[in-house]
């Protein structure tokens, strides 16, 4: 009896021990203790949302999952990376919650769709695509004359066909007269992390992307810094929380409590440049701490993030003007059939 006791006891301070150990816990159970003074005691709603690809404009919500925010409102969210188009498609198969993406995308997929995808918070709000050249190759000038001999001819990484970055490089080149399919050797590959990789070995001239692609390109010597890039566009919905209209019915509470913790984080990224580090940080371990500033300057010089949720019109319009010019999309559509944003608008009034 004595020797089951002893044995007990030694269990029970193993457990003690590992609870107590650093790095046991998980992004969800940091979020959960930074909120326990306004969640103690409650069960967390635990929340899928999909990501196209693991990358620095996503950050607002890895700041609301690690500095608590999603927990505040008695949330748990893990981010699912679904690559090739798979984001959308898991919201719409019920695999996620919500997707974090371009409203384009969700136009695609709500064609014949009776439970369409709707967007409710804005959270890049620009066209966060850069064009980048084997280094030392980039074009003198930025002129339209300049960059349309440069372009034509080179083998350009595009990547995943029917993804935003994708239709801005094609929207690109229409707009200075070349044909995508005859005067550029489009390279369409749906995985999106090989960009440098596909430079660095020759496979394309010419590659889009976005940080930490970019810095991290730069740290390995394949590219200079971008020759072009398409936040000059302005305004843009580029990246946009999403949810199914069915969702929006049956659940708004869960959606408004998302959507709190969203807007939060979108103001304490513009407020406090520190916890922002900090966060891509975790985030990006291997990142350098060169890379990583670089990447957070140019997020900051180029005013990557919505400041408080809102999808304009202007916004919307410039992502579909894209896809209605390169062909991708051919039927018509409504900002009302596309966007809601009675939630931001709720988060205001608060």
């Amino acid at each position: 009896m004595n020797v089951n006791k002893n044995k007990l006891s030694a269990v029970l301070l193993g457990i003690s021990i590992m609870l107590l150990l650093p790095g046991c816990a998980g992004k969800g159970n940091e979020s959960a203790g930074a909120a326990a003074g306004g969640q103690a005691g409650k069960e967390l709603k635990k929340l899928v949302i999909a990501e196209p690809l693991h990358y620095t404009g996503y950050l607002p919500l890895y700041v609301a999952q690690r500095e608590g925010y999603f927990a505040e409102e008695g949330l748990e969210v893990e981010m699912l990376q679904a690559a090739g188009g798979a984001h959308v498609t898991s919201v719409v198969s019920g695999d996620a919650w919500g997707v974090i993406g371009g409203p384009e995308s969700n136009a695609l997929a709500n064609i014949g769709n009776s439970d369409p995808i709707i967007s409710v918070s804005n959270v890049v709000n620009r066209a966060n695509v850069y064009l980048m050249a084997k280094k030392g190759t980039a074009p003198a000038g930025s002129s339209d004359e300049e960059l349309k001999a440069f372009i034509q001819g080179k083998k350009v990484n595009a990547g995943r066909h029917g993804g935003t970055p994708n239709l801005l490089t094609q929207y690109l080149l229409l707009e200075l007269g070349l044909d995508p399919q005859k005067d550029v050797r489009l390279l369409e590959p749906a995985d999106g992390s090989t960009v440098v990789a596909m430079v660095q070995q020759g496979a394309a001239e010419i590659a889009n992307g976005a940080e930490p692609q970019i810095s991290d390109g730069m740290d390995k010597g394949v590219w200079d810094e971008p020759f072009y890039k398409f936040h000059d566009m302005g305004d843009y919905a580029y990246s946009v929380l999403s949810v199914k209209k069915s969702t929006l019915e049956k659940d708004p509470e869960t959606v408004q409590k998302a959507v709190n913790a969203v807007v939060k984080a979108l103001k304490s990224i513009q407020n406090d440049k520190d916890m922002a580090m900090k966060v891509l940080k975790e985030e990006f371990p291997t990142l350098s701490d060169t890379a990583a500033q670089a990447a957070l300057d140019r997020a900051y010089e180029d005013r990557l993030w919505s400041p408080d949720g809102v999808i304009s019109e202007e916004a919307l319009d410039k992502d579909m003007t894209v896809m209605v010019k390169t062909g991708i999309y051919k039927g018509e559509y409504t900002y009302d059939g596309l966007v809601d944003m009675q939630f931001v608008d709720k988060t205001a009034a608060e």
